[in-house]
């Protein structure tokens, strides 16, 4: 099969064209035609090598968590999907992810993809979906009424964020650029706010729940606008525990625990028409395709997400 893999660590160009040999599924696993995939900031920091000493995979890696696309062979021991049935999943973190024609996934992950959802669509959702629900409804216990602010809303966990804080009856505000205003609108965000002219310090106060997709540079602030007691979800960088202590919140950093059943819950979501996915661009299974996109996440601008078309 063809694979786009990395064999040492470095920039985009490290990205090359690749034969590889398929897997076989183990007895809960099955062997899924890749039709979409889609690129997570995860995929770059584990290319450029930040995150080598704490997930030490062997090359050549194949990256990409996010698959969309036809079951091909089950192993003996799954019931619940078979030859032909459109899936989507966020498969376990190994170093044989979804840059590649097939991929395995255990059948615990895998979902169906609903009737009028592309491969693009459904490429998109699970890695950024169930990161902005866990941080929402697991970390954050948002409830109806709670106020949350999104900062970084228009991105891929961001935008999913906004929807999933709104479908609990949240009041919602978020940050992005000026040119993404109407976009955090159109989410559903209460109250919009341009990051490059506006401080949040000086809009809002006493909330509930922040989730924070952009960095370091927006946890002070991010802290003075919660209240003493609120909660602090980040998905960029690690908060400080000690000024979390001092201003009175609870505050982490969320890494994702892929589960069928959050997907699930999105799903649900996407059929009533409470969740959208937003395309930035799509970019080709080729070494200058995934060049191309892994550029475009890097520079941070991208609105929703960046999808690669497999097939």
């Amino acid at each position: 099969m063809k694979a786009i893999v990395i064999e040492q660590y470095g920039s985009a160009e490290q990205l090359v064209e690749k034969e590889m040999e398929a897997e076989t599924p183990g007895d809960r696993q099955v062997l899924v035609d890749v039709y979409a995939t889609s690129i997570n900031p995860l995929d770059w920091k584990l290319r450029e090598g930040y995150m080598k000493d704490d997930i030490p995979f062997e090359f050549p890696i194949i990256l990409g968590w996010d698959v969309a696309g036809v079951v091909r062979t089950a192993g003996k021991d799954v019931t619940a999907f078979g030859p032909g049935d459109r899936v989507f999943a966020r498969p376990k973190l190994t170093g044989r992810g979804t840059y590649a024609e097939q991929t395995l996934v255990d059948e615990n992950l895998l979902v169906a993809i609903p009737e009028p959802m592309s491969y693009e669509e459904a490429a998109g959702i699970p890695l950024a979906g169930m990161t902005a629900q866990q941080c929402l409804l697991e970390f954050g216990e948002i409830t109806e009424g709670s106020k949350v602010l999104i900062q970084g809303g228009s991105g891929g966990v961001g935008h999913f964020a906004i929807q999933v804080a709104k479908d609990v009856g949240a009041y919602v505000a978020a940050t992005a650029s000026g040119r993404n205003q109407e976009f955090l609108k159109q989410m559903g965000a209460d109250v919009a706010i341009n990051y490059e002219e506006e401080n949040v310090v000086d809009i809002l106060s006493d909330y509930d729940m922040v989730l924070d997709t952009v960095g370091e540079s927006v946890h002070e602030e991010s802290f003075r606008v919660l209240r003493t007691g609120g909660r602090f979800a980040s998905v960029a960088a690690p908060p400080s525990q000690e000024k979390a202590e001092e201003a009175g919140i609870t505050a982490g950093f969320v890494w994702l625990q892929e589960e069928g059943e959050k997907l699930r819950r999105l799903t649900s979501l996407y059929n009533k028409g409470a969740l959208r996915v937003e395309i930035n661009s799509k970019h080709k299974f080729s070494e200058k395709g995934l060049r191309a996109a892994h550029k475009e996440s890097e520079e941070g601008r991208a609105r929703g997400k960046i999808v690669i078309k497999v097939r």
